[in-house]
């Protein structure tokens, strides 16, 4: 399972989250920097675990399968007094 988890799905927005978190590691290594370190491990543990703002694909809308299927019907009302 961890093996599919690093290996598999990396898109662009995986390299990228990567390559910043890299980045900013680096320089809050090299300038002693906690918040860029902060912020650096914190973009390599999203690319890592293919993860962004919402989750795996959680941003993503969804498609909509009852428009497809649905189909509309005549509905008959009846008065009560």
């Amino acid at each position: 399972m961890i093996h599919n988890m690093l290996f598999t799905g990396w898109g662009l927005m995986r390299w990228l989250r990567l390559g910043f978190g890299l980045y900013l590691a680096f320089h809050g290594w090299q300038d002693n920097d906690m918040m860029a370190g902060a912020f650096g491990a914190f973009f390599l543990f999203q690319a890592v675990t293919n993860t962004g703002c919402c989750g795996t694909s959680g941003c993503a809308v969804p498609e909509n399968k009852s428009a497809k299927s649905a189909t509309t019907q005549d509905v008959s009302f009846e008065e009560i007094k």
